[in-house]
């Protein structure tokens, strides 16, 4: 198995924009050709977009692109941008009138970080889209990650700057790729060592401690200061050839990289989702691509926080 750049897994290109001084951001992948794509959600409080195409039941074989945004369900307009693109270069679903972009959306809650009368909208996407590179995609306080947060059970004060991150790998001639905001309640663990990269500071703000031990100190229900203003959402791309059933099981594996690095995580104050593209043609394994994926998440979700950079008043893993 070896690293390589994320956009080497190739069929798709990735475009990012951002307001630095709103805090707030989104990330799109746009695919060369309609990509099999499947997700499983499993946080309590999601934002999403045309989820329902994924299901195996429904007629789409595929999917055109995928936002990842912050702004809340606000932000669920910018899919609208990403649309009016690939529309204007005939990119879509042939329906015999018109041809209709198929994009599917899911967004982060980052309202309180910045100004929470901007969000991620159709003129930001599109800017995205334009920006589209192959080359490779900034990390840490840019697109999804520009307003993404991590350690919040005791509110803002304790809270530590996240990011969006991407790690990918090849194995033969099978390539497993993620890209991801963190945005958790819970704190950020390193997949290799399990030591704590970032989360809930101490009492002096200079230190680490777990989220773990404050929410069971609250076993009695006493109420989260965390309330619903999280979602961690990602997505895996991989040149294996799979169907939409196939990449809705390798998304679900996929999350046992979000278990191995956030803890806690799938909370009703989360809105976990992860996505799986399939944007190739290489025959593969599903069990060994979705085992892959949980793995370059995991990694993924470490590079987010190793990334980012002091915004907003928050410190971020290289300050402290």
């Amino acid at each position: 198995m070896k690293e390589i750049g994320i956009l080497e897994v190739g069929g798709f290109a990735v475009g990012q924009a951002e307001d630095r001084e709103a805090a707030t951001g989104l990330t799109v992948i746009l695919c060369d050709s309609f990509a099999p794509c499947g997700v499983d959600i499993r946080g309590g409080g999601p934002a999403s977009r045309e989820t329902p195409l994924l299901d195996p039941r429904a007629a789409s074989v595929g999917i055109n692109a995928l936002v990842l945004s912050g702004g809340s369900a606000f932000g669920l307009d910018a899919a609208g941008g990403v649309m009016r693109w690939l529309e204007a270069r005939d990119i879509g679903f042939e329906t015999g009138i018109c041809k209709v972009p198929l994009v599917c959306q899911s967004c982060v809650f980052d309202l309180g970080i910045g100004r929470k009368d901007v969000r991620p909208d159709a003129a930001m996407a599109i800017r995205a889209c334009d920006n589209a590179r192959r080359d490779g995609m900034d990390e840490g306080c840019v697109g999804v990650g520009t307003g993404c947060t991590v350690g919040k059970c005791c509110g803002a004060d304790y809270a530590m700057k996240s990011g969006v991150g991407a790690y990918a790998v090849q194995v033969g001639d099978v390539k497993v790729g993620a890209i991801v905001g963190v945005n958790a309640m819970g704190d950020v663990f390193d997949i290799d060592t399990g030591a704590q990269l970032a989360g809930l500071r101490t009492e002096d703000g200079r230190g680490l401690r777990p989220s773990e031990q404050e929410i069971y100190s609250r076993v009695d229900g006493a109420a989260h200061t965390g309330a619903v203003t999280n979602t961690t959402i990602g997505a895996i791309v991989t040149n294996g050839a799979f169907n939409k059933a196939q990449m809705g099981k390798i998304a679900a594996m996929a999350h046992n990289g979000f278990a191995r690095t956030i803890r806690p995580v799938h909370t009703s104050m989360d809105g976990d989702s992860i996505y799986a593209l399939s944007v190739g043609q290489q025959q593969a394994d599903p069990d060994v691509v979705g085992t892959l994926a949980a793995y370059v998440m995991g990694k993924a979700v470490n590079r987010a926080v190793r990334m980012a950079e002091g915004m907003c008043g928050l410190p971020a893993m290289k300050d402290l």
